[in-house]
């Protein structure tokens, strides 16, 4: 009797322990601004990740507890039930979607090829065949492979991007906001760059959770429905990363089914 009881603890649904404990147990970055990282003056965490953990468990009539996590251990403290979902600027990839379910996403990142000024106007492509630098293992090196040019990867990214500065390799992958980040940078350095138009790739970014869990699934899915509805989540997007601030990322997709998007997932 006591092995059926266990084994029925197991299969708990984690939506009803969830409401029983009270509190929503919500894993974000350490220190990863300006999605989480700690207030130079109160030591809290704060950015777009906290203000979304605190709206979905306002979405679901609870607290919310943060559970501080890396780069490294986020997919972990999903899988071995630390944090009940994970909101740190997620993903998806076949490996991810094999070890956790996603949330339908909430926006979609694209990694870009950021180039010399006189290559704006080309296209995804144009560079096949061509040395294009990223970091070394990131989903930015992937891009590189699925557009057919040739990877040129460093250890960290300061190295890749100067990889393009100094004409070892014709293009730059990374993320919209590390590109517009560094192309600012450069032109106070005089040095002319941009991105060109096309995605290199695309990676809807959604919340975390253990798999074989339907009801906390669909219970998240309505919390960011109704996020999406209230204008929520443009208001935390433009607070942190919006045009107003040093990111100017424009925020052009909606909550929608992760089915309905027309991508090439990243391994």
């Amino acid at each position: 009797m006591s092995l059926l009881m266990a084994h029925a603890s197991a299969k708990a649904d984690e939506l009803a322990e969830i409401q029983a404990r009270g509190q929503l147990k919500c894993a974000v970055y350490s220190d990863v601004p300006p999605f989480s990282a700690p207030d130079p003056t109160t030591r809290q965490l704060v950015g777009m990740d906290v203000d979304l953990c605190a709206a979905l468990a306002k979405q679901m009539g609870l607290p919310v507890e943060l559970v501080p996590t890396s780069v490294e251990a986020r997919i972990a403290i999903i899988a071995t039930g630390r944090a009940d979902v994970l909101i740190a600027n997620l993903a998806y990839t076949k490996t991810r979607g094999n070890q956790i379910q996603f949330s339908d996403p909430y926006y979609v990142a694209k990694e870009m090829l950021v180039v010399k000024k006189v290559n704006e106007d080309k296209t995804r492509a144009d560079f096949k065949g061509k040395r294009i630098s990223a970091t070394k293992g990131s989903t930015s090196e992937q891009s590189i492979y699925l557009a057919g040019a040739k990877a040129l990867t460093f250890q960290d990214t300061a190295s890749a991007f100067l990889a393009l500065e100094q004409n070892k390799a014709v293009g730059f992958v990374t993320n919209t906001m590390t590109g517009i980040k560094l192309i600012s940078q450069a032109k106070k350095d005089g040095v002319e760059l941009a991105m060109i138009k096309e995605p290199m790739a695309l990676e809807p970014i959604g919340v975390g959770m253990k798999k074989d869990e339907p009801a906390l699934l669909a219970q998240v899915n309505a919390g960011l429905k109704a996020m999406e509805d209230q204008g929520t989540i443009d208001a935390i997007w433009n607070k942190w990363i919006g045009p107003g601030t040093e990111y100017h990322m424009v925020r052009e997709e909606k909550v929608q089914p992760l089915s309905s998007l027309k991508f090439e997932p990243l391994e």
